[in-house]
């Protein structure tokens, strides 16, 4: 038969009715092979990683099916963010996803930053709607009427909700499954405060669960900054953001964002509060989201030309166990063995199942678990059953180890540590690799062109950054400010921004982006 591979594989006879028995081989779907490599076809191989498991294209373009192997991934993520975010007081809600236009129109440069990209509900039945109906883009214009109803004196403060939910963006170029898509997951934080240092201080430390998603969750490194003007929320003060950086492409990811919305949603919807000297002030706001994108940048760091690698921390599966038996080998006792294994893992914590599958040989196993990115495997055949052993196999750098039965436990979750660990440091030092400083508009091209994540000085003036955008405007996308990180290397006295030649005031992250 051929496996996932494309190599013939013999399907293993012996099966967990005893050793050696043969029995009736079962046809099944193959084929399940990586067409094209990362990096001679990214876009192709994303798509097929994609495929397998992760999601189902749609009959509508730009919306795609979560399979039960990434929506894990997600709940995983989700369950970690909404107990922190409960320890800072944020409490969950949920509004309608349906929007009136005027309420969407009322703040006029939030509508024209989404405008088109918002979807019309225009019909009921055969019937005309006398007012179009929006679908929620993002929520601040659905929520903030009601925060000006619940919000009336310096008690009622500060309001802190958050909503799990889907939005609508109707993405008409280049849909990507996860990166962009015209309906995706988030979760969306919106809240309210007297003052503007609250608003700051929250700002921030949304901003490290959003680092820590990344880093300690799905192992993607990421820079912490602000966006530049021309970048930022529509309609807010100021945006800061964690951002990705996919090496194969030389492209940036916005991974997640936090804002602070200063007052001028409050003023818009009136949201006003008494303080505690009878006197009437407008609250200072925030929102912040991160969605599943989250996942996409994960495949695109981690995956190889086998398919998917799962960082343990969000794999549904952390461990699979794969019985090798050999001819007239104690199948049975293999299989029992295997069982046993995933129960003593699963009963410390660890998620671990057996693929018992008696129609697939081994080796057609090991490729598909292994395109499903389970971080770690575990073979059990006739000699680690009499050496009372089992051989782990990591699927991030293929390590091979015999670990004795009685200490698998500790040696397992030490294993799923060093995994997470690595595969954090691997992509670290792949984006570390792409960074180039520069200082002039020549290294800047060409820096551009070897696909760089780039460090320039810049005189932060945004007519600057939409020359620079009209200057790099190709097939590929025009280059843009990614983010100014706030760890910012030391700028000299006299540095000149590399684009106008004006004394500049920063270092910023410069690239083509998703």
């Amino acid at each position: 038969m051929v496996g996932p591979s494309g190599k013939k594989e013999k399907v293993d006879k012996a099966g967990p009715s005893g050793g050696g028995k043969k029995k009736k081989d079962v046809k099944k779907e193959t084929g399940l092979g990586l067409s094209v490599k990362k990096d001679e076809n990214f876009g192709e191989w994303y798509s097929e990683v994609c495929k397998h498991e992760m999601i189902e294209y749609y009959d509508i373009s730009g919306c795609y099916i979560l399979r039960p192997w990434s929506m894990a991934i997600w709940e995983i993520m989700q369950t970690f963010f909404d107990a922190e975010i409960k320890k800072m007081k944020v409490k969950n809600c949920y509004f309608p996803l349906f929007v009136s236009p005027g309420v969407l129109e009322k703040e006029k440069d939030h509508i024209e930053g989404f405008a088109p990209e918002v979807a019309w509900v225009t019909k009921s039945g055969k019937s005309d709607l006398e007012v179009p109906i929006a679908i929620r883009p993002t929520s601040e214009t659905v929520m903030y009427p009601y925060y000006s109803k619940w919000i009336r004196g310096h008690r009622d403060l500060p309001l802190k909700l958050n909503q799990w939910c889907n939005v609508v963006r109707w993405e008409f170029s280049n849909p990507t499954p996860f990166i962009r898509s015209r309906e995706f997951l988030w979760q969306e934080g919106h809240t309210a405060f007297a003052t503007k240092e609250e608003a700051d201080k929250e700002v921030l430390e949304i901003l490290e669960l959003y680092r820590r998603i990344y880093e300690e969750y799905l192992a993607v490194p990421v820079v912490k900054g602000m966006k530049s003007e021309n970048e930022k929320f529509a309609g807010g003060l100021y945006t800061t953001s964690v951002e990705a950086f996919i090496p194969n492409t030389g492209r940036g990811v916005q991974g997640a964002t936090s804002h602070c919305l200063g007052q001028n949603f409050a003023k818009m919807f009136e949201i006003n509060f008494e303080n505690e000297k009878g006197e009437t002030e407008m609250v200072w706001q925030n929102s912040w989201a991160y969605s599943t994108r989250t996942i996409g940048v994960m495949i695109m760091t981690h995956g190889d030309d086998k398919g998917l690698i799962l960082p343990p921390k969000v794999a549904s599966v952390q461990v699979v166990v794969i019985p090798v038996p050999y001819k007239d080998a104690n199948t049975q006792g293999i299989f029992d063995a295997c069982t046993a294994t995933v129960s003593a893992l699963s009963e410390a914590g660890i998620r671990a199942e057996e693929d018992l599958r008696d129609n697939y040989s081994p080796g057609w196993k090991y490729s598909n678990w292994e395109m499903k990115g389970v971080p770690l495997r575990i073979e059990i055949g006739p000699r680690d059953l009499e050496n009372d052993q089992v051989r782990t196999v990591r699927r991030d750098n293929g390590a091979k180890e015999d670990i004795p039965r009685g200490s698998l436990v500790e040696h397992v979750k030490e294993l799923l540590e060093k995994i997470q660990e690595n595969m954090y440091e691997v992509a670290k030092a792949k984006r570390e690799a792409c960074v180039e400083e520069i200082k002039t508009w020549d290294e800047f091209i060409v820096a551009l062109n070897k696909k760089k994540l780039i460090l320039a000085p810049w005189c932060d003036e945004e007519e600057v950054e939409r020359d620079v955008k009209a200057r790099t405007k190709g097939e590929t996308g025009a280059a843009k400010t990614l983010c100014s990180p706030f760890e910012q290397p030391e700028l000299p006295e006299g540095t000149l921004c590399f684009a106008s030649g004006k004394p500049a005031k920063k270092w910023t992250y410069w690239g083509r982006s998703y």
